[in-house]
């Protein structure tokens, strides 16, 4: 399997760093992993287009994780010969969300099929809410999905994406939690969203002190990664955005807890396995 951080962003605007997404190529399947901004640009310079995607999984609908979802459905369907529905999979309220997206583009939907005689059909949009067990298993491929914890944001999901006797964990926002334990268990790998804490509590705005809470610090996840016997450790979505060499400096903070590879990654890193 080849994962490709297509963006490592967090909701603070960054010139470097796309906002969350990842993309999974497993087997047959290009699965697309959350919808940050920029998600198609950094898709496009990863190789691919829209209509090239089986599936768009959402971990959760906080904004910063489905910013540019509407882009991609727009997109996809302006660029399809014939009439082609883009697969997604979030955890429940995912097809209320979906719903009111498209609901947002009627405007533009009008505009396009009236200046284009053969876009006569509407963007589809084929919904799977998951939030734990199987999802599918297809071409080889299982996608599994398990509760994760971003309270109060919720429900939110991990997924685990298996094939040819590998596993990849795309865990999304969340703190250390059974069902990331669970999912992360002999995970080939493992990609986490983390928070520096040191740097955040220096940091006087209490609104940006409230996101300990919910997310994984850099230990934290490495203790998940320990805990459930993962091998490899991908960092992304860090917060605060590390100052240019300083990234060992994370690393440090992990490698008490993991003794494996650990991996920060920028926009476009692809980890295989």
């Amino acid at each position: 399997m080849k994962v490709t951080l297509l963006g490592t962003g967090s909701p603070i605007p960054d010139p470097n760093r796309a906002g969350p997404s990842t993309l999974v190529q497993a087997g047959p399947l290009n699965l697309l992993f959350d919808c940050g901004r920029g998600v198609l640009m950094r898709l496009a310079a990863a190789g691919l287009f829209p209509g090239m995607l089986q599936y768009v999984v959402l971990t959760h609908l906080h904004s910063d994780h489905t910013t540019d979802f509407n882009d991609l459905v727009t997109t996809r369907w302006a660029m399809s010969p014939v009439e082609h529905p883009l697969p997604v999979i979030g955890p429940p309220g995912t097809e209320a969300y979906v719903q009111r997206v498209l609901a947002m583009l009627v405007d533009d939907i009008g505009y396009r099929r009236d200046h284009h005689a053969d876009l006569n059909w509407d963007p589809g949009v084929l919904v799977q809410e998951a939030h734990d067990g199987l999802v599918f298993d297809q071409d080889g491929v299982r996608l599994v999905a398990a509760p994760s914890d971003h309270r109060p944001v919720a429900p939110t999901t991990a997924f685990r994406i298996e094939h040819d006797g590998q596993a990849v964990v795309i865990a999304g926002d969340s703190v250390p939690c059974a069902g990331l334990d669970t999912l992360c268990a002999d995970a080939d790998i493992y990609v986490q969203t983390v928070i520096r804490t040191d740097l955040v509590q220096a940091v006087p705005s209490a609104r940006l002190q409230d996101i300990h809470d919910y997310h994984s610090s850099i230990e934290q996840a490495a203790q998940t990664a320990a805990r459930a016997g993962a091998r490899t450790l991908v960092f992304t979505h860090p917060v605060p955005a590390p100052a240019p060499g300083t990234e060992d400096e994370w690393i440090a903070l992990a490698t008490p807890h993991f003794d494996g590879p650990i991996i920060f990654a920028t926009d476009l890193t692809v980890v295989e396995t």
